[in-house]
């Protein structure tokens, strides 16, 4: 082990002195050929007159080397002047020489060729068959299948249109709702021009467009399209100066006939629990003016809601936005994180008499702008997990009757729409979807504001190549192939409605030799089931922790026992 230990040292130390040497070779190589090559030049420019126009391209690589002898922040081009600069060069090509050279139609992330093709096909309107079968392993954990029926019904004698009511008992202006709709996308995160493709579409598909936390804009509001209005922290397009909500801000922008829902924003897939800052260099007059906010300051958007801080107080909210909006229907988003925490909310409802109309579950596979990558990977429930809970709640306190629930999350076939439809969701919502609809490429470049196709940007130049014209066209059709192609399966399932599909109709293979529907996976619990004890066994804890008085749980009500107890097999 000690000569072991010993080799490696030394190939260590070996290796050290050849890096170090080479780096020393480098740099000597560097002036070495400079002046070698300034010589040349000087000798060639007396023999030849014109050879002085050869200085035009020495001379930039020649300061670009100097600088880089000399500078201090890259050890790269330090070490490696001039040359070191093709690592960077490469990092750049790295992701486009993979997406169009290495990749498979299978293995792309976070979308693979397979679903990117589907949608540019879907939108363009032309062929979106494949040939010679599955490219998917059937076989692989995680695959997933609908279950068909012998009696198939044919599509072309289903609604190709379904439509779903959203709005409670306590609404008055129910709002008849697509089952596809468009994910919440701020003005600012989007550019103009996509944002007005995007409600452009909204109105020729007659579907929805939510507006995302950004504020009502007039792009929004300029096509006509219907509107989900979204409130996040910073109450954007309806707060006062110091940022808390203005009541007179929102019942001016509610009434509007475009707006036809609103839906408070409690957290969001991408980064769940994070908030957020726009810089002041970031804060346009146009963006101010949209969002109510000051210029030349830093805009704040909390982790957290100040015009509530219980369950009971978000009630009280929801009510409040209600009877302002003149009874439009409003719900609330979230990611799921504490199972407890949305328990307390379903506690609320119950004490108060008080229901949101919609409830959107946005799962952690969800995207944005920008994100740290912790929160992008790790943080929030996935969408499956998180709609089989929610609609099980609901379904244990009898709430469900009243609430529709909306899943987004990585939708953008006819299967993801069918997926979730059986695990609860009466409505999808598609973001990158819609935004693969409008041109985007995934070049992954959403967060630098040089996104090639105009989609997510604010560089007027790049805004251009967005032909609101053609690219609405392109949403409509997206939106209207990908409910077909959810009917057809819906029928081929034997089935007239999404509302008539549920988890026993999807498998997943679990192991090599074992699969189970959803409704393994996730089983239903009975109706009205946590309004009174016993509870369901896998709410037990959960519902000891939860209140309607707070949003944190709290364990001291979970008595401790000991290990002896616990387990007859012990002591």
């Amino acid at each position: 082990m000690k000569s072991l230990t010993s080799k490696l040292s030394i190939c260590s130390v070996q290796t050290f002195r050849f890096t170090l040497n080479n780096c020393y070779q480098m740099r000597k190589l560097f002036i070495l050929s400079t002046v070698v090559i300034l010589a040349a030049l000087i000798g060639w420019t007396l023999l030849w007159k014109p050879a002085i126009w050869s200085l035009v391209i020495f001379v930039p690589f020649f300061i670009l080397g100097v600088y880089d002898f000399f500078q201090t922040k890259h050890t790269i081009t330090r070490n490696f002047p001039v040359f070191g600069h093709l690592r960077f060069l490469m990092e750049d090509l790295r992701p486009k020489i993979y997406q169009y050279f290495i990749e498979s139609d299978t293995n792309g992330t976070p979308f693979n060729r397979q679903y990117r093709s589907v949608v540019y096909q879907r939108a363009k309107k032309v062929d979106d068959t494949r040939p010679f079968g599955t490219e998917l392993d059937v076989y692989e954990n995680g695959y997933e299948w609908l279950n068909h029926s012998i009696a198939a019904i044919d599509h072309n004698k289903l609604n190709l249109d379904p439509r779903v009511k959203v709005g409670g008992p306590q609404c008055r202006q129910q709002y008849s709702a697509s089952v596809f709709n468009i994910s919440a996308m701020s003005f600012g995160s989007l550019s103009q021009n996509a944002i007005l493709a995007l409600n452009s579409g909204a109105k020729i598909g007659n579907f929805a467009h939510n507006t995302g936390e950004g504020g009502l804009s007039d792009y929004h509001l300029q096509p006509g399209g219907d509107i989900i209005w979204q409130i996040g922290t910073g109450y954007f397009s309806c707060r006062h100066k110091d940022g808390t909500f203005d009541y007179d801000a929102f019942a001016l922008r509610s009434v509007l006939p475009q707006v036809k829902m609103i839906e408070i924003k409690l957290s969001q897939g991408a980064k769940p629990g994070h908030g957020g800052i726009l810089p002041a260099a970031k804060v346009t007059p146009e963006i101010a003016r949209i969002r109510l906010v000051e210029m030349g300051e830093d805009v704040i958007s909390p982790p957290y809601h100040t015009a509530f801080s219980t369950p009971l107080e978000m009630m009280a909210f929801i009510k409040k936005l209600r009877e302002l909006s003149e009874g439009k229907p409003i719900g609330f988003k979230l990611c799921v994180g504490h199972k407890s925490e949305f328990l307390a909310i379903c506690k609320a409802m119950i004490a108060t008499g008080i229901y949101p109309d919609f409830i959107t579950i946005d799962g952690g596979e969800g995207g944005t702008g920008a994100a740290p990558m912790e929160f992008s990977n790790s943080v929030g429930m996935p969408l499956r997990e998180a709609l089989a809970f929610v609609y099980d709640a609901l379904t244990g306190f009898d709430l469900k009757k009243h609430i529709r629930l909306i899943a987004s999350g990585k939708v953008a076939t006819g299967f993801d729409l069918v997926k979730n439809f059986a695990l609860g969701a009466d409505i999808c919502n598609s973001a990158r979807g819609m935004m693969f609809a409008l041109g985007c490429i995934q070049a992954l470049e959403c967060n630098t504001n040089t996104c090639p196709t105009g989609v997510a940007t604010q560089d007027k130049s790049l805004m251009k190549g967005l032909v609101v014209e053609d690219k609405k066209t392109r949403v409509a059709n997206f939106h209207n192939a990908t409910i077909g192609s959810a009917i057809q399966m819906i029928g081929a399932a034997g089935l007239q409605h999404p509302c008539d599909i549920h988890r026993m109709f999807i498998y997943r293979r679990v192991s090599n030799n074992q699969i189970q529907t959803y409704g393994e996976l996730f089983p239903y619990i009975p109706k009205g089931s946590l309004l009174k004890t016993p509870y369901p066994l896998s709410f037990e804890m959960d519902m000891a922790i939860s209140s309607e008085e707070n949003f944190v749980p709290d364990y001291t009500k979970v008595s401790t026992v000991s290990s002896e107890d616990a387990s007859a097999y012990m002591g």
